[in-house]
């Protein structure tokens, strides 16, 4: 009978997506959009503003405008479930924030893209060196405008230099040469883990800690499965953590580096997730991996010390799991 409610409430919330989806709990009265400013560490300036921690969640990337970051890192919305996270010493301009039509240019330095979830509407693309990057599939892609290449960890995308595009799967990289014809090659991850790689992995496990937390808001406080404010997937600002998170309308959603995204109907009424997923333990609900995320550890992942080579991260070759804790 549990299964049978479960896949019920699923098809019923995935029919009820909202785009931009505001939490009832909000302490945050600016609501989310592509460009959203979501985290900052370090120096980090739009245009000739200077961006500070107050700008988390209240300020964004317009059309037209330029982040540039010096000694520091920052996070930003792009669609519900994508996110982009920028280098050290790099800049970003903001080319069309339409959530049907996201694109940014990088302009200098490096900058990673995590993709959730993405819809067959979306067309987010990534700009450099005159040629457009569209990301196709759930995965993680990085942009390095100094050596001119496009990596490729996992996903898919196409690289639009030509008549043609150049498409390029998980573990394929594209340098983007001046001369001569482009063609994708395939590369080793491990080299391409360094600092910045393992940055935007913490800041997936915070997110899968932050979603696990605002998702528990919707859990049994209104009548049924759900709870006032609960939209479907999308953006929810969570106030423990102070960032927009991503919560999928149904079951879990793994990010590439195997943090979890939880939907409220997979953890309603569970005091603490089960072991025997994939060979993971017990977990308590309310439980913390400081300085990782929540929930599952990821598949080998950081904590198992092989790093995302051997992580696999994508739990079973996908990023959905469905059901519901028994």
């Amino acid at each position: 009978m549990t299964r049978v409610l479960t896949a019920i409430l699923a098809g019923l919330f995935a029919t009820a997506i909202a785009s931009v989806p505001v939490s009832s709990e909000t302490e945050n009265s600016h609501p989310a959009y592509p460009g959203s400013i979501n985290y900052l560490e370090g120096q980090a300036s739009i245009g000739n503003e200077t961006l500070s921690p107050s700008s988390v969640g209240s300020v964004r990337l317009d059309k037209g405008q330029t982040l540039t970051t010096e000694d520091g890192k920052i996070e930003i919305l792009l669609t519900p479930g994508v996110f982009l996270r920028v280098d050290d010493s790099s800049s970003v301009k903001m080319v069309s924030p339409d959530l049907a039509n996201t694109e940014l240019a990088l302009q200098k330095g490096r900058a990673m893209v995590e993709v959730l979830n993405i819809s067959p509407d979306n067309n987010i693309r990534v700009d450099e060196d005159d040629v457009s990057t569209q990301l196709i599939k759930k995965g993680l892609y990085d942009f390095d405008a100094e050596e001119h290449q496009v990596r490729v960890f996992k996903g898919t995308a196409e690289v639009y230099a030509g008549v043609r595009p150049i498409k390029l799967t998980s573990e394929h990289e594209l340098t983007l040469s001046t001369g001569g014809k482009l063609k994708a090659r395939s590369f080793d991850t491990r080299p391409d883990e360094d600092d910045f790689f393992r940055w935007c992995a913490l800041r997936s496990g915070y997110l899968s800690e932050a979603s696990a937390d605002e998702a528990r808001a919707y859990i049994g406080v209104g009548p049924g499965w759900y709870g006032p404010g609960w939209y479907g997937s999308g953006w929810y600002w969570d106030p423990g953590f102070g960032i927009w998170t991503f919560i999928p309308a149904t079951g879990i959603f793994y990010s590439p580096f195997g943090w979890g995204f939880y939907s409220p109907i997979y953890v309603y009424h569970s005091p603490f997730f089960y072991g025997g997923f994939w060979g993971h333990p017990v977990h308590r609900f309310g439980d913390f991996h400081e300085p990782y995320g929540h929930g599952f550890m990821p598949l080998g992942g950081f904590h198992g010390g092989g790093g995302f080579h051997f992580g696999g991260g994508f739990a079973g070759g996908g990023f959905a799991a469905g059901g519901h804790p028994r």
